[in-house]
């Protein structure tokens, strides 16, 4: 298996990541706080949808099922 092409696949990205951001024209020090800034809000984003997304389809899914018709559920 060769991993030239995944290696360059990945140096794509992260080119076309720096021409997206318009983050090439920053000094290296500015790059590394737009970065470490950018990242955690990425790692923010992602860890609220991991806790709070499954809560909210829950919730929709019994509110459409009383809607339509669904069962109660036991009190018991």
């Amino acid at each position: 298996m060769d991993i030239k092409p995944v290696k360059d696949y990945f140096y794509w990205l992260y080119y076309q990541y720096l021409l997206i951001t318009c983050s090439y024209v920053l000094e290296p020090w500015e790059q590394s706080m737009f970065h470490t800034v950018t990242l955690t809000v990425f790692a923010m984003v992602v860890y609220t949808a991991y806790v709070f997304i499954p809560i909210h389809v829950r919730l929709a899914f019994e509110f459409f099922s009383q809607i339509f018709g669904g069962q109660p559920e036991s009190t018991v």
